[in-house]
């Protein structure tokens, strides 16, 4: 399993979670358009790369063709997304939040939960 993972403050201010999650999907959406790229070169080829995210507004937001009123001062470099999921390249995929594996680098977690997320990382226990 191939996974890209990093944290950076955002540019841009957001009024809602739903147009964080949205920003955030759009520069997801741009470092796995490079990753394909980089993959092609070596002989491998992917057709609908999930996005997983925990919000079905900005989900929603992502695949309706329209733009809205309410989302006109997102920055259009965001928007290059809803091209890519009308093309085949990405599809966007909902995970409840209880099973969002990527809050294991950005949240405390109890034990449990730290150990089951790691698992389905492929990470060992080190001793």
């Amino acid at each position: 399993m191939l996974i890209s993972w990093f944290s950076k403050k955002q540019n841009s201010v957001a009024l809602s979670t739903t147009e964080a999650e949205y920003i955030s999907m759009g520069s997801c959406c741009a470092q796995i358009m490079w990753m394909k790229q980089q993959l092609l070169d070596y002989g491998f080829k992917f057709e609908k790369v999930p996005i997983k995210c925990d919000n079905t507004s900005a989900i929603c937001l992502g695949k309706n063709p329209v733009h809205h009123s309410r989302t006109k001062h997102i920055d259009i470099r965001y928007h290059f997304i809803k091209d890519d999921i009308e093309k085949g390249d990405i599809e966007l995929v909902f995970v409840p939040t209880k099973e969002q594996v990527t809050d294991i680098f950005t949240k405390p977690l109890d034990d449990q939960t730290f150990s089951k997320f790691r698992m389905e990382l492929g990470l060992c226990e080190i001793e």
